[in-house]
């Protein structure tokens, strides 16, 4: 392991059925070519060494003695790689015959483990031919051979199930997992039949999250019998719940598919997820699976330049090429299909909250402020499904806008017809006349336009809000999202405050993206119009003047940065708890567009407002937590206000 990532692949070689020299010669041919890709694990299918649908012949002396010269021989072609290699061999011992995955690496067989559970219905009769390695606790010509134990590969623990131990009640590589395996190989010979791909699918994926860890699964594919089964060739690579990679099956020559885990990200889920800890203490302490025990790769030859004047390499170094995809919108769903299922989840969620909130205090007016910002758009978006839900009438919303010194036309005329076409109650209460008294009040000269003049105006438009509410019976829905909470781009006690926030634990992203949504949807052609401008529209507080065009002049990302690299950097930082090293480089990869200054520049920027405005997150209002990702003070997010940057800055500072 170069680094933090370790680089897996699930291989599908080419099967010449009972010729395990052919099958050697393949897989070894396999091996060197992934170890110049620099794989540090390669899994091939189940029984690759003979052919799985070998039947009868398995019970043959011949096919069996060839079976073991194969090993060696790929054992020696082992020999001076980095790379370690699973394959899939029939192992005897004492009178019983095993399906087992054989690690090897650095010229030697390190490992053999057994297939536990062996199936003996329809088409599958492996009880006729193999022994079950449940309770197999031995060594066969010095190489340990049972199911209860892992691989260290440099400080990575990989663990063995064969084929049908994943589609059991409690799969081998749940346990393993609580014993320490970070991968678990998986070595099939799965036929395909109509709908058992995606099924397949899912429980990889279901193991990989439930576990905790990188799955690589490897399937037997064309070469093997077609007497009565037809085998595809999957090759499918996991990550806590995520496919990362996968082939196009029904191949006519050997495959295979590459990817990076991250194991950064799986220890830290591990350390988060107490329940984890917890089910590892209980079941290693109560079942025979307490006897793990670790077989560690013999260690290359040290090279002098791996180490400069005896300092340890950096822990945090990354693949010369990251091999899987980095996603620069990690808040937005990658796959088209999901987009109505998500949205629908999330506004479903907000209104929901919304709906409970206004039955409990038995309120029946919304008060909410109008900017034609995509903020305050998203809020009476789901305030308007709120009240359709409720069966209250929409003019029980009160949708104020409230020009002021930098109000542009433009977001005005959004803001009204937004409301229009939502049938809300609308009313306009300009505050220029109530900040220039204060500013009168307070000795602040007008033409100075400091944070004390763009603070006035959005806490006069708060008090506003209240004091309506208070006027009506009703409360007031706030509309910050997520990436301002983040950043802290809110004034204290002004839009910073509400009665209640949907918008809490939705990033900046995600918002543009949810008013996207609706403005494909609605049938209603004023909305759409408006909806679609508001998107186009520069984010801004609109606190400063407008331009002599009249167009907006505060532009939000030219002062704090692009909101999709803050988004970035808040989702790594709060989901994975990952420093800023690392995050780096994960934005070089996901965002070539921007330079590495540019990078650097706003993610100081970022840990800088993260740390200083830990204050006004202290005491946000109540609001519905959307996604994995959120900064509640009373559940999710807990840290102290006068909590250092330092640590943080100085990591940057070394960049």
């Amino acid at each position: 392991m170069k680094s933090d990532f370790f680089r897996v692949a699930a291989a599908v070689p080419a099967v010449s059925i009972a010729d395990p020299a052919a099958n050697a010669d393949s897989i070894i041919e396999q091996i060197r070519h992934l170890n110049d890709r620099q794989v540090d694990l390669a899994v091939f299918p189940e029984l690759c060494v003979t052919a799985y649908t070998c039947g009868d012949l398995f019970h043959s002396s011949i096919l069996l003695d060839a079976s073991d010269e194969a090993l060696r021989r790929i054992a020696q072609a082992t020999e001076g790689l980095n790379i370690v290699a699973i394959v899939g061999a029939p192992v005897r011992h004492n009178n019983a015959l095993y399906n087992c995955g054989v690690a090897i690496g650095r010229g030697r067989i390190l490992m053999m483990v057994p297939k536990t559970y062996l199936p003996n219905y329809n088409e599958f009769y492996e009880k006729r031919l193999w022994t079950s390695g449940a309770l197999v606790d031995t060594t066969v010509n010095g190489i340990p051979l049972t199911t209860r134990q892992i691989l260290d590969i440099n400080g990575v623990g990989v663990g063995i199930e064969i084929c049908e131990d994943l589609w059991t009640a409690i799969p081998p590589s749940s346990t393993t997992s609580l014993a320490g395996a970070q991968i678990i190989a998986n070595l099939s010979a799965s036929d395909d039949i109509i709908g058992k791909y995606a099924y397949l699918r899912s429980l990889i994926s279901q193991q990989s999250a439930r576990c905790l860890c990188g799955y690589v699964y490897a399937s037997a594919g064309y070469g093997e019998s077609s007497t009565d089964l037809v085998f595809d060739g999957k090759a499918i690579i996991a990550e806590n719940g995520t496919i990362l990679a996968a082939n196009d099956r029904w191949q006519h020559q050997p495959q295979y598919v590459i990817s990076d885990i991250d194991l950064m990200a799986l220890n830290r889920d591990r350390l988060h997820t107490g329940s984890f800890t917890d089910c590892a203490t209980l079941n290693l302490n109560q079942s025979a699976s307490q006897g793990f025990r670790t077989i560690s790769l013999p260690q290359q030859p040290e090279n002098p330049a791996d180490s400069i004047n005896g300092e340890i390499p950096d822990s945090d170094t990354f693949p010369t090429q990251l091999m899987r995809r980095v996603d620069p919108h990690p808040f937005i769903p990658v796959d088209d299909s999901e987009i109505d299922q998500r949205c629908n989840e999330i506004i479903s969620i907000q209104v929901a909250g919304l709906a409970r909130r206004l039955e409990a205090t038995k309120c029946r007016i919304l008060v909410v402020g109008i900017s034609g910002g995509l903020d305050s758009t998203l809020a009476l978006l789901v305030a308007a499904r709120t009240f359709k839900r409720l069966n209250l009438p929409a003019t029980g919303i009160i949708g104020v806008t409230m020009p002021g010194f930098g109000t542009t036309g433009r977001t005005h005329s959004n803001a009204l017809k937004l409301m229009e076409g939502l049938g809300i109650t609308i009313r306009e209460i300009p505050i220029g006349p109530a900040v220039m008294q204060h500013f009168s009040d307070i000795g602040q000269d007008p033409a100075n336009h400091d944070v004390t003049y763009e603070n006035s105006q959005a806490r006069e438009r708060t008090q506003i809000l209240m004091d309506v509410a208070n006027k009506e019976g009703g409360m007031v829905l706030g509309t910050g999202d997520l990436s301002e909470l983040a950043l802290g781009w809110a004034t204290y006690n002004g839009d910073h405050m509400s009665m209640y926030g949907v918008n809490a634990s939705v990033p900046k992203t995600l918002v543009k993206y949810l008013v996207r949504w609706f403005a494909i949807r609605s049938t209603d052609s004023r909305i759409t119009e408006s909806l679609n401008d508001i998107i186009d529209t520069p984010i801004s507080p609109e606190l400063t003047p407008a331009d002599d065009q009249g167009n907006i002049a505060q532009k939000t990302e030219d002062l704090v940065g692009p909101y999709e690299l803050h988004d970035f950097f808040l989702y790594y930082t709060l989901r994975y708890g990952f420093p800023p090293r690392r995050i780096f480089r994960l934005a070089q990869v996901a965002f070539p567009g921007y330079s590495d200054d540019t990078i650097k520049h706003w993610l100081r920027t970022f840990f800088r407002r993260f740390f200083n405005q830990q204050f006004k997150r202290s005491c946000l209002p109540d609001g519905p937590k959307v996604g994995s990702v959120c900064l509640s003070p009373r559940g999710d997010w807990r840290m102290p206000s006068d909590a250092s940057s330092a640590l943080w800055l100085r990591s940057l500072d070394t960049l």
